[in-house]
């Protein structure tokens, strides 16, 4: 059983949580790092969208300046996504080129890193299924998307645990004209779209959630998670990526 190093639970900043992402990514190119798990919430509140994505045409910024939300370009694919401090655990897999998690094929290897995710829902009491290319279902509705990137000789997945769901808020942060903001359209979300809470009846602790998922990743990709934290390179790496980068409208408003 292969060694990999275990971030716990932590809460940063939209800014902070990419460019922690991005630090590791750096740290392993080196060689200096090993292959690394961390799970994080987000405070405050935050929208990531994807680094092919506008940002004001899928985002209404001035209403998220207005209620303290982070804004933040993703250096993965995929689309807008809203990080609710209250209902969202993310967790990020960093692996060198190479290593057997690594899968060349994409779609094999969101498959092989997603099975952690559908592990821990078990633990939870959750049956839930790996739908290509990257979603998680239970009981045919999503309860996790997932999206990689390849670079710096690495592969990195991160993803959302839905513990809660507040679709009214969705709304009001993702560009969705008001007029089409209807009591249908907000039941046609819930149908499609599920949380832990919702799925269980019962207001889950995240550190519950948490543990799950640890668990089912340790099980599912057969590693052995060692506790650890970011090196003092790495976290210094993490400041100037936010300050160059991630805090910046040139990277969040690029497109």
């Amino acid at each position: 059983m292969d060694d990999m190093r275990f971030i716990d639970l932590q809460t940063h900043t939209a800014h902070q949580n990419m460019a922690i992402d991005e630090s590791i990514m750096l740290a392993l190119e080196r060689g200096s790092v090993p292959p690394t798990l961390r799970l994080y919430r987000w405070k405050p509140s935050a929208v990531s969208i994807g680094t092919f994505q506008g940002m004001r045409q899928e985002v209404d910024v001035d209403f998220c300046r207005s209620k303290k939300i982070d804004v933040v370009r993703r250096i993965t694919g995929g689309g807008a996504v809203y990080h609710d401090y209250e209902g969202d655990i993310t967790y990020s897999i960093i692996l060198p080129k190479g290593h057997p998690l690594a899968l060349d094929d994409i779609p094999s290897s969101y498959e092989r890193l997603c099975q952690g995710l559908v592990m821990g829902f078990q633990e939870l009491g959750i049956e839930s299924q790996f739908v290509p290319i990257n979603d998680i279902l239970a009981g045919g509705k999503k309860l996790s998307g997932n999206a990689q990137t390849r670079r710096h000789e690495c592969l990195l997945q991160h993803g959302t645990v839905l513990v809660d769901l507040d679709v009214q808020m969705m709304f009001s942060i993702l560009k969705v004209h008001p007029e089409k903001i209807s009591d249908k359209l907000v039941t046609d979300v819930k149908q499609r779209v599920t949380s832990v809470r919702d799925l269980l009846g019962t207001r889950v602790p995240m550190e519950q959630v948490r543990d799950a998922l640890k668990s089912g990743f340790t099980k599912a990709l057969g590693v052995n998670l060692v506790p650890g934290k970011l090196t003092a390179r790495e976290r210094l790496t993490a400041v100037r990526l936010v300050r160059q980068k991630y805090s910046t409208d040139a990277w969040n408003f690029l497109r």
